[in-house]
């Protein structure tokens, strides 16, 4: 039976954002005129990341050409590319003085190579304005185009994000226009070519246990690094219904089943987004590779 009217959960319960460095960060991400998926997929952790003055910054306009079931971001037609956003993004990054930088995408379907130039100019930009600033970029699946694909990596982002979402059987719900398998190899291919890797799947849209399982075992067979877990919120009536609510247990349990199976580090509870601790769990792999 699907949950359609129900109170959050305790666990889900967040305060309200507010203080000194979440309004300052609001206000560069409007004076700079950028795009954030801490806005725009009204991620519930908005408040503790922005008074921490980290956000991920999400590129190519807010118009999305595919139409996933889950997300809150607008499906619609896609801006026209604008040459000057790596130099603001970079700016920004600058201004808050961060030493770790997430940066995201729409889907652009509809651009030759789904945008993976301006992802590659944008890494080349913040390592050219704030030198020493580790990068994660979270892409879409490019279409699985390598000369894309092969783009993003030459550019050699500290982290490279491509997030599986959900299991197999769900996809069509969930993803319509995406692809297992092709999410797979965008992060096989990443691996191969030398970088560290990272995905991530809501839970709570009607998977089964033994299939989170088995998507845990392909992403560890094709060597990815990171694994986020989180629960699936809904963003409105018109998107899939929560199918169930995932207690902080069973997400312990789950951490410790892939921690078991390979991952390097495994960031799992019902809040959890692709970029929550993205810098601490970072900084944890590389004192961990040290030491070996």
């Amino acid at each position: 039976m699907k949950i359609r009217q129900q109170r959050l959960p305790h666990w889900l319960k967040v305060p309200l954002p507010a203080g000194k460095n979440f309004n300052e960060v609001r206000k560069l991400v409007n004076k700079h005129q950028l795009h954030t998926v801490c806005q725009s997929a009204h991620c519930p952790n908005i408040g503790e990341c922005w008074a921490q003055r980290t956000a991920t910054f999400m590129i190519l306009g807010d118009g999305c050409t595919r139409n996933c079931r889950f997300c809150a971001v607008d499906t619609g037609t896609p801006s026209a590319v604008d040459q000057t956003e790596p130099k603001r993004v970079a700016e920004a990054i600058k201004t808050l003085s961060l030493k770790y930088a997430v940066i995201t995408s729409v889907t652009r379907d509809d651009l030759p190579d789904g945008g993976a130039s301006i992802f590659a100019e944008i890494i080349y930009e913040i390592r050219k304005v704030v030198p020493g600033c580790k990068i994660e970029v979270l892409i879409p699946d490019l279409k699985g185009v390598d000369d894309a694909l092969s783009i993003v990596f030459k550019a050699k982002p500290d982290i490279l994000n491509h997030n599986i979402e959900t299991v197999p059987s769900l996809y069509k719900q969930v993803r319509p226009q995406a692809n297992y398998q092709r999410s797979l190899d965008v992060l096989r291919k990443a691996k191969q070519f030398g970088l560290i890797t990272k995905s991530g799947l809501m839970l709570g849209l009607g998977e089964k246990s033994n299939e989170v399982i088995q998507v845990m075992k392909d992403l560890c067979k094709i060597g990815c690094d990171f694994l986020t877990l989180g629960q699936y919120l809904q963003p409105s009536s018109d998107h899939l219904p929560i199918d169930r609510y995932f207690t902080p247990e069973e997400f312990l349990q789950l951490k410790e089943e892939g921690l078991s199976l390979g991952f390097e580090h495994v960031e799992a509870g019902p809040l959890v987004r692709s970029s929550y601790h993205a810098a601490v769990s970072f900084d944890e792999f590389v004192k961990n590779a040290d030491k070996g």
